[in-house]
């Protein structure tokens, strides 16, 4: 008989996975392989999900890795940035690409009606020959050859077929600096792996954020029909069923802690993994987003884990020696949860803030959905 695992129990899994339920010692690039990269099209928000599963972090190290191409940010996953090693930028960039080259099409197809793309694809690479470009930049030098097309859309589409990294100081901690990229070749100046096995990727994923359905692996990738990828994996893979009956894929030896297993709280940055990658976001998620405001609102919200749980969002602003991180619950808190968000929330302003002379949390009133 197969087992049912509950929502807490895939909780637990999860937050087990995700480095959620105790900060790990792990190096940066071995939380990053254990992660599976983080979703990081924003500059800098990211760091805050290496501090909150890390311990002792500092970001000085992160941006050392990144500035030397140890560490890469690029378009992966459902065709997001992602901060990923260069060892699984190089497998999973291959995998990925149809899901890139889907979104651009749908996004820019119809003013590239006519268009060669592969002589669109090698103009684009030779166009990086001598500097990084953004893609203004870009999509000004694809015009002077094909002056009949639109910039914009030539510079997307040699996004999607030509593996581009976002080049430092971009991206790096306490740094500004423009989005321009280079062909993975040239920075960090390796080549793709050439028939990297979508096996991996199931296996790799089913590890940082399992027990998961096929519906999830494909919601977290953006790649479809992976059923008969999982049929053939069935027989290396323990299956359970969730509370709605749909068979739950997993790792034999894959940590799945009790329901009542302790989650402290923790603070999440706005593109976390952990509420993007399931079909169903149920194991962490009890209060619609949209109900609480955030429908239509194109940046996303900064989110609490309380007992495991989505309960409160948050906000930081630092100015004139002093930081005041607000968060903003969807329930009422228990005496020890308010604790825990007070104590949790000052060490992540002290992190955000160092120079801030006075730290404040404050927590407004529970605004139900």
């Amino acid at each position: 008989m197969t087992v049912t695992l509950d929502s807490r129990e895939l909780n637990r899994a999860t937050l087990a996975r995700q480095l959620l339920l105790e900060r790990s010692e792990l190096t940066v690039p071995q939380a990053l392989e254990r992660l599976l990269g983080l979703q990081a099209q924003t500059p800098q928000t990211w760091y805050v999900g290496l501090w909150t599963r890390l311990a002792g972090y500092t970001p000085e190290e992160t941006s050392g890795l990144l500035a030397e191409g140890g560490l890469l940010r690029i378009a992966l996953m459902r065709g997001t940035i992602h901060l990923v090693t260069v060892e699984d930028a190089l497998w999973l960039r291959p995998l990925v690409e149809p899901v890139i080259e889907r979104g651009t099409r749908g996004a820019f197809g119809r003013k590239l009606v006519g268009l060669d793309l592969a002589e669109l694809a090698a103009v684009g690479r030779a166009a990086f020959a001598e500097r990084a470009l953004t893609f203004a930049e870009l999509g000004k030098l694809l015009t002077e050859h094909f002056p009949a097309y639109d910039g914009a859309a030539m510079a997307q589409t040699v996004r999607a077929v030509v593996p581009l990294v976002q080049v430092p100081p971009r991206g790096l901690w306490g740094r500004s600096g423009p989005v321009a990229h280079l062909p993975v070749e040239q920075w960090p100046g390796r080549e793709l792996e050439p028939a990297p096995d979508v096996e991996q990727l199931v296996l790799r994923q089913l590890a940082g954020f399992g027990p998961c359905t096929v519906r999830d692996i494909q919601q977290w990738s953006g790649l479809t029909r992976l059923a008969e990828v999982l049929d053939r994996l069935r027989p290396q893979l323990v299956v359970f069923r969730d509370e709605q009956g749909r068979e739950l894929f997993d790792l034999p030896d894959a940590p799945r802690p009790p329901a009542d297993t302790p989650a402290p709280v923790r603070y999440l940055y706005d593109f976390d993994n952990l509420l993007l990658s399931h079909a169903d976001r149920g194991r962490v998620l009890t209060v619609d987003f949209a109900d609480q405001g955030f429908a239509g609102v194109n940046e996303m919200p900064r989110s609490v884990l309380v007992d495991g749980f989505v309960a409160a969002t948050w906000r930081h602003a630092a100015a004139k020696g002093e930081a005041v991180l607000t968060a903003r619950p969807f329930r009422r808190l228990t005496p020890a949860e308010r604790d825990g968000l007070v104590t949790e929330g000052e060490l992540l302003s002290r992190f955000l803030a160092p120079k801030a002379a006075r730290h404040e949390v404050r927590i407004t009133a529970p605004e139900p959905g």
